[in-house]
């Protein structure tokens, strides 16, 4: 038996030599000399020295894959060879463990949780667009790599044509920084990227050079869940700036998307008037990040639930369904699956009436709801999935009052959005819940934000900082020089009155707002209540949010307080009031100054 073990583990540890990672060279930065060879040739006599024990100590490094029990089945044969007690048990542990090779996990590996299994499948560091990291590599080539700067995140125009957007992302933006970094693998592929003149597109100092890279950026962010508003800072990265760059994609996927997830959903909710909503879009999602990111953002925005099971998991959010068509299909008939789904939940019973015929399907219902009275029980309440929804709920609702059945709620669902929902109530219709997928978790009419990252301003090390700014011909895209911040302008009733977009380091001079887009509408905000809405997300690389701001349901009541701080002008699904943002007065005539400056008109 031993003798076997032996072999075995020769043959492993030799497929896992061909099939491992491959050695690397010491890494060599830039600034380092030819000394260190010197200190590569003192290495190898010390790992000669250490031999194999030494080798096991040290681990793969971060990026590699692990041989997994490699060394482990070894040290387990030689305890069993040495010990007089349970010498047969470890060996059979020892077999078993190289059998499985490098697909078995250590015992002493805890599982990782599902957050963390989220944050371990997304490569913050390589999901970006590949300019980033050549703009990169031409920053630390020339030597600014150390450049401070600031960008800032925002948006032009409100989605959905309507008064507001909710903003929501900042959660992942901290599994962001919490997880960046360029890892083996990465590096190797990057490696391989082929430059179209020929050769390398990456210079390999340059990847050794990220293969120790950390973040030391500041980010600063209005908290998920805020009413926001166009030409504002949603978020602020300040730092080297590589680093800020390299952020900018993986940074605009988090927060545009689920920004407008979370906007779509709460028009939606405030088209149901109070009524749950359950966002069930999954099937038609952008696949399965998509459908994950557009659950967690529909709780923000205002959801009650969702039907994303992962989700619900993942980000500690509620999840609700019932049964689909093809439960009614698969029985004889459809009293008899109705009567089954009873039977298996009866306190959580929903039917769905519209498999053949919604009329029947009702009445059925109804003698299923009226047995489980009988019983001590429930009918929660039915689902009308096609035709003419309107029409549908109010018969729905004469036939269960008449049979008694006041108590029985009416979802609706099939294609919803926040504008059928609306003319659904205008129509009379007494619905209690209502389910919207398609429409809500993929934003049907508006699918994308239009979220930009601006830099704004840079300086050199111990410097002052100097301004910058975009100029197009669109007066629209004209970017903001300075490290901004947003203050919130608050009426006596609660309401809120403007929004001023300032500079963090000249500071507030007056009161006054102008709109960047015509100098002539201004606003005075003098002797309101005020609050600034940046807050830390991260100091030097780290996180520093606070659980409760990473907490989707959280977020959810912070938007429900924010929509309730906005005028009713401002929350109409059709030609809403627009809410008054705009530059602080001294900040609006910096700007102008530097617009003629860079034309050429001073």
């Amino acid at each position: 038996m031993r003798k076997m073990l032996r072999l075995l583990f020769k043959k492993q540890e030799k497929s896992s030599s061909r099939g491992g990672a491959p050695k690397r060279k010491p890494r060599r930065r830039p600034d380092q000399k030819a000394g260190e060879a010197k200190g590569g040739k003192q290495q190898k006599a010390q790992r000669a020295k250490g031999g194999e024990k030494g080798q096991q100590k040290m681990g793969p490094r971060p990026g590699q894959k692990s041989s997994g029990l490699r060394a482990k089945p070894q040290e387990q044969a030689k305890k069993g060879k040495a010990a007089s007690g349970p010498r047969r048990a470890l060996s059979r542990k020892a077999s078993t463990a190289a059998r499985a090779g490098a697909r078995t996990r250590p015992a002493a590996t805890p599982r990782p949780t599902p957050k963390e299994i989220m944050r371990m499948s997304l490569d913050y560091a390589l999901l970006t667009d590949l300019y980033e990291i050549t703009m990169a590599q031409g920053y630390w080539q020339s030597g600014r790599e150390n450049t401070e700067a600031c960008f800032h995140m925002y948006f032009r125009d409100t989605p959905f044509k309507g008064g507001y957007a909710i903003a929501c992302g900042m959660a992942q933006l901290a599994d962001m920084v919490d997880t960046y970094g360029f890892s083996g693998e990465d590096i190797d592929y990057l490696s391989k990227i082929p430059a179209p003149g020929g050769g390398a597109l990456f210079a390999a100092d340059f990847l050794e050079w990220l293969r120790d890279f950390k973040l030391t950026v500041d980010i600063d962010a209005v908290p998920e869940g805020q009413v926001v508003f166009p030409n504002e800072p949603l978020v602020r990265v300040t730092g080297p700036i590589m680093q800020c760059q390299l952020l900018e994609a993986a940074l605009l996927n988090c927060v545009n998307f689920q920004t407008l997830i979370a906007t779509k959903a709460a028009r939606v909710c405030l088209a149901a008037q109070g009524a749950p909503v359950a966002e069930f879009g999954l099937r038609r999602a952008q696949g399965a990040g998509g459908g994950l990111w557009a659950s967690r953002a529909s709780i923000v925005g205002g959801c009650t639930s969702t039907s994303n099971v992962l989700a619900g998991k993942m980000f500690d959010i509620p999840v609700s369904g019932t049964h689909a068509h093809s439960w009614v299909m698969a029985f004889s008939s459809e009293l008899e699956a109705f009567r089954a789904y009873a039977e298996a939940f009866p306190k959580n019973c929903t039917l769905l009436v519209d498999t053949y015929n919604v009329e029947q399907g009702i009445d059925n219902a109804i003698a299923v709801g009226l047995e489980m009275r009988e019983r001590g029980e429930k009918l929660a309440g039915i689902r009308i999935d096609s035709g003419d929804l309107a029409w549908l709920a109010k018969m729905a609702r004469r036939k269960l009052d008449a049979a008694g059945l006041t108590d029985c709620g009416i979802v609706l669902s099939n294609d919803l959005d926040e504008y059928t929902i609306q003319s659904i109530l205008e129509e009379g219709a007494q619905v209690n819940a209502w389910g919207v997928g398609t429409k809500l978790a993929c934003a049907y009419d508006q699918p994308t934000l239009g979220g930009v990252y601006k830099l704004s301003a840079t300086r050199e090390p111990g410097g002052e900082w100097v301004d910058h700014l975009k100029i197009t011909e669109s007066a629209k895209k004209l970017t903001y020089p300075g490290i901004l911040d947003v203050r919130r302008y608050y009426h006596e009733d609660g309401h809120i009155a403007g929004d001023m977009v300032f500079d963090t380091k000249v500071g507030v001079k007056g009161e006054t707002i102008v709109d960047p887009l015509d100098s002539l509408r201004r606003k005075d905000l003098s002797g309101k209540r005020f609050e600034t809405l940046l807050a830390p997300l991260a100091r030097g690389g780290k996180t520093v949010l606070a659980p409760e701001y990473r907490d989707a349901l959280a977020a959810k009541e912070r938007a429900h307080a924010g929509l309730a701080t906005l005028d009713e002008s401002q929350k109409r699904m059709l030609n809403p009031h627009s809410y008054p943002v705009g530059l602080e007065r001294g900040l609006f005539d910096r700007r102008s100054d530097l617009v003629a400056k860079l034309r050429g008109f001073e």
